[in-house]
């Protein structure tokens, strides 16, 4: 992410719009975090991004990837993928789980498969597999995008807004809660000797 936020400060929102295509065909960007850390670039006296622009260029490199992971599809169909998608972390085992996702809900798959990494990959492929009509894709694929980048967008903006509290409470609470946190583990360290210890007298 470091690298990321580097490449983001460095060349904009070109730099946005093409991680974000890239992660939509495949390429391993942690997009989620990337338009949650996007969204808190967005507050301040001087921000870095402007909320409306980021949102706008996020949701058009979505579905530029989208429409190339359509059409790639299309033309090279499944086998290519299975053979080739491991390259781009596409293994055949996320595409089963993609693939029955595809079969059970149809295109509603692509809408809300946005939300699921490893099947989004996928969904967009499948549909150019199964020779869906573009403007039916774009309906359901777009609708998708726009929530999906906004949810994040908004995610990260209100962290922004809201950091400062955030991190008081995380501190003020912090010795309550590694206190918790090592009451939990010696129960359940203990809970686990007893377990062990009852097996093996049975034995």
């Amino acid at each position: 992410m470091e690298h990321i936020i580097q490449m983001i400060d460095q060349y904009g929102y070109i730099a946005l719009y093409g991680l974000l295509a890239l992660g939509i065909v495949g390429v391993p960007v942690p997009d989620e975090i990337l338009m949650t850390t996007v969204g808190s670039l967005t507050v301040g006296e001087n921000p870095l991004l402007d909320f409306g622009t980021s949102l706008v260029v996020c949701f058009a490199g979505s579905m530029t990837g989208m429409l190339i992971s359509y059409f790639l599809g299309r033309t090279v169909g499944k086998p290519f993928l299975y053979k080739y998608g491991k390259w781009i972390k596409l293994t055949p085992e996320r595409l089963n789980v993609a693939e029955g996702w595809f079969h059970k809900y149809g295109m509603w798959a692509v809408t809300f498969g946005y939300y699921v990494p490893g099947v989004r990959h996928f969904t967009c492929y499948l549909s150019g597999v199964s020779n869906v009509g573009i403007w039916r894709y774009l309906l359901y694929a777009g609708v998708g995008g726009l929530l999906w980048c906004l949810s994040f967008l908004t995610l990260g903006h209100f962290i922004g807004i809201n950091a400062p509290h955030i991190i008081e409470v995380a501190q003020r609470y912090m010795g309550i809660t590694i206190a918790i946190l090592v009451v939990l583990v010696i129960v359940i360290g203990y809970l686990y000797w007893r377990h062990r210890k009852r097996a093996l007298n049975r034995t």
